[in-house]
């Protein structure tokens, strides 16, 4: 090769070094993170530092894939809105994805976690605000629904009847601080099914009555995830409220039907799964050694296996990054059963092809365990939202005291 050659080819490769970097720091992620959303595999890392250094280069389809790799989120607000909306412990955005689908818009989000948030922002374009027990009700805008995956914590004063300052101390007194600033038309909460009989059913019964106090009309169920089209057997309450001051004119509201739509476990697998995903020798036989000494016991515990045919898994959870011992794929004879890939815990949860993943698979692991079904919350939020419009209408915030009327 002639020495001009070589200097256009040095060229060559330094420009994409150049372009490969620049388009990561635009998205803002770390190339840990940036590899991980490009699924280069193990070490990819380490693949991503060589490109951007100029140590070696891509292939055609790998430098293809970075380039086209979307730089707007994928789930911008609608430009055209039917009601406003607030995502309060918002996670990654998936209660706010379902009232998005029905024309919902967010003015005002909140995320702690540092990890959660950039996920949040690569799909919505938005950098959640922080920690919402350090913001002021009155500085969050006026908006119609209030939507909050909150954690189940225990009232302290659960009893004393103070009202809302029963739950002071609790992530859910920032959700009533706020609804008694804003009084919003109609807020959805979601969490686990334990929640009514947490703490011998003080917990939900505190909850209720503070709702209550608040005027709001409340309605709550457990549904399953796997009843709605979503191959896990993930059961939560849900619940729903309306503002009815001075006992107005109520929301007809009512809870959806299940589908009962047949889910098999294959139609959400990956075909070609890296290896990494295979657990180890040692891990396995932990959990078989564990499982067997749970049964010697008489109870059921220890992993769960499922194959391509199992109609739904288990419940995801946060803590599936560590062992991920809930839900096991069999892959035959000969060979160790493997973890879902966040991929697949992103269909899992419902989320769509275009929901992009760029933080680590531990990371993505707590956050789709820590997210929800969302063809369960899209269903609920449809009722809402046609319960509202065929009623009173969504409202300007002046327009509230028409709904005593």
């Amino acid at each position: 090769m002639s020495k001009q050659g070589q200097y256009d080819l040095k060229g060559t490769r330094k420009m994409k070094c150049h372009e490969i970097k620049q388009k990561r720091e635009r998205l803002g992620l770390t190339q840990k993170e940036f590899a991980d959303a490009l699924g280069l595999g193990k070490n990819g890392d380490r693949t991503l530092r060589r490109w951007e250094n100029g140590e070696s280069e891509p292939s055609p389809i790998e430098y293809k894939a970075i380039m086209e790799f979307p730089e707007d989120p994928p789930f911008p607000a609608p430009a055209n809105s039917r009601f406003t909306m607030i995502d309060l412990f918002a996670g990654i955005g998936g209660i706010r994805l379902a009232f998005q689908k029905h024309g919902g818009k967010t003015v005002f989000s909140s995320e702690w976690d540092k990890f959660a948030a950039k996920t949040y922002r690569i799909n919505f374009g938005e950098t959640p605000a922080g920690d919402i027990t350090k913001i002021d009700a009155s500085d969050i805008p006026d908006h119609h629904i209030l939507l909050a995956g909150f954690p189940c914590q225990p009232f302290s004063q659960a009893g004393l009847k103070k009202g809302f300052e029963d739950t002071r101390g609790t992530l859910f007194f920032d959700i009533a601080r706020i609804l008694e600033e804003k009084r919003p038309q109609a807020f959805f909460l979601e969490n686990v099914k334990q929640l009514k009989g947490h703490n011998k059913g003080k917990t939900f019964e505190t909850i209720l009555r503070v709702l209550h106090e608040l005027d709001y009309t409340v309605h709550y169920d457990v549904l399953r995830a796997a009843d709605f089209g979503v191959p896990q057997n993930r059961e939560r309450i849900y619940i729903v409220g309306f503002y009815n001051p001075l006992g107005g004119k109520e929301i007809p509201f009512s809870f959806p039907e299940p589908t009962y739509e047949k889910t098999r476990l294959g139609d959400i697998l990956e075909k070609n799964v890296d290896e990494k995903y295979t657990i180890s020798d040692r891990l396995y036989q932990g959990h078989l050694r564990r499982k067997e000494e749970h049964k010697k016991k008489g109870n059921g515990f220890g992993f769960s296996l499922f194959n391509e045919d199992s109609p739904y898994t288990n419940t995801l959870s946060a803590r599936y990054y560590k062992d991920g011992s809930e839900i096991l794929i069999d892959q035959g004879e000969g060979k160790n059963p493997r973890k879902l890939t966040p991929r697949e815990c992103a269909r899992l949860q419902g989320f769509p092809e275009e929901f992009i993943i760029p933080v680590s698979d531990t990371q993505a692991y707590r956050q789709f365990g820590n997210s929800v079904a969302i063809p369960v919350v899209e269903a609920i939020a449809k009722n809402m939202v046609e319960a509202i419009e065929n009623s009173v209408g969504f409202m300007n915030m002046s327009d509230k005291e028409l709904l005593a009327i």
